[in-house]
């Protein structure tokens, strides 16, 4: 019994290497097979040499498998990958994997196409999208519209950049005539025998002659004269006029900024107890253009009613019952626009100190 020998083999295991190896064909040709079910590669369009076989021998000591389904010898052993890393990436593959329904089947166009992307590519094909990026006819799209949208923008500098040319040109004033207002008031007589001129109606009108203002206004202090035949003021418009502080307030609410014309309008603002600027003020009794075109002295001092039936033939402040402030307004506005051009190139030439 002493002499008894066992004849036990005690060689090498084979490498963990090729049975791994062979463990991961095993997963890559189920997980193929998977995907050739679900409609995401086709069998078909497939290499005949590149067709995994399922049931292969498994390899003996030392092969490692070639993509033909043949075995080699390694000339010289490799890098054992680590378990962590290799457990990795089925892991990685795995959720890939459970995602692929997510995604609609490929055409048979890009079947041919598919063919010949690597697994890798085509599982991570499989996840879905997180971020789609607009195309170009998408990106293209609302340049246009803004485009359109800032084209009638882009028309506008354009315009004005004539307009202003041509205002050069005609020697118009800068100011629009949304800035120019005419204004005219009637007064009355208070104070010692009536000798103080106090406002009792103020009337504005606009560059075009609309009325912007015309209210009847009652002095602070006791009219003594009514001054009826010149102002048309009575008694009676004054039951419901509006108080001198208030009116004033909405007078120069208008006035403030704007070019005022006025025939010897410095009576105006005499009345309304203000002061206006000089290089804002265009008083009609004091344009020499307008008394040439009237055939006028040009130092004379004209009356309203001379210039406007000399140059606009219509006949004003007639009868005895008063002036209207509104048609005063009106017309002295009309007498300014007819040397308007002439008038605000020299004003430009030399404007007046305030």
């Amino acid at each position: 019994m002493s002499t008894l020998l066992l004849n036990l083999d005690f060689g090498e295991p084979p490498p963990k290497k090729a049975l791994e190896g062979n463990a991961k064909h095993r997963n890559f040709v189920k997980r193929r097979r998977l995907l050739e079910r679900r409609g995401f590669l086709s069998k078909k369009n497939q290499p005949p040499s590149k067709a995994p076989k399922l049931h292969s021998e498994p390899p003996k000591k030392g092969e490692t498998p070639r993509g033909d389904g043949t075995w080699k010898i390694p000339p010289f052993p490799k890098k054992k990958k680590t378990a962590a890393s290799t457990s990795g990436s089925e892991q990685a593959m795995d959720k890939k994997a459970a995602v692929s329904w997510l995604t609609p089947a490929p055409s048979k166009k890009a079947d041919s196409v598919i063919a010949k992307v690597d697994l890798l590519g085509e599982f991570q094909s499989a996840l879905p999208k997180i971020k789609s990026h607009p195309t170009r006819s998408q990106k293209k799209a609302p340049q246009k519209k803004s485009s359109q949208k800032n084209s009638p923008q882009e028309n506008v500098p354009q315009n004005s950049t004539q307009v202003h040319s041509e205002n050069k040109c005609s020697g118009a004033s800068q100011k629009p005539p949304g800035k120019m207002v005419a204004i005219d008031c009637e007064m009355v007589g208070t104070g010692p025998k009536g000798h103080i001129s106090s406002l009792a109606r103020c009337s504005i009108v606009n560059y075009n002659g609309d009325v912007l203002y015309d209210e009847y206004i009652l002095p602070p202090c006791h009219i003594v004269d009514y001054r009826t035949r010149w102002s048309g003021i009575r008694k009676q418009h004054m039951v419901n006029a509006t108080p001198f502080k208030i009116a004033r307030g909405q007078i120069l609410k208008i006035l403030t900024g704007k070019i005022v014309v006025g025939h010897a309008v410095h009576n105006d603002f005499k009345a309304l107890q203000y002061f206006h600027p000089k290089s804002l003020t265009r008083d009609t009794s004091h344009i020499p253009p307008l008394n040439r075109k009237a055939d006028c002295p040009e130092n004379a001092t004209m009356s309203l009613k001379h210039l406007t039936k000399k140059l606009l033939n219509r006949d004003i402040q007639v009868g005895k019952s008063g002036h209207s402030s509104v048609e005063d307004a009106q017309a002295t506005m009309e007498l300014y626009k007819l040397v308007e051009v002439e008038w605000e190139q020299h004003l430009a030439q030399n404007p007046p100190k305030d």
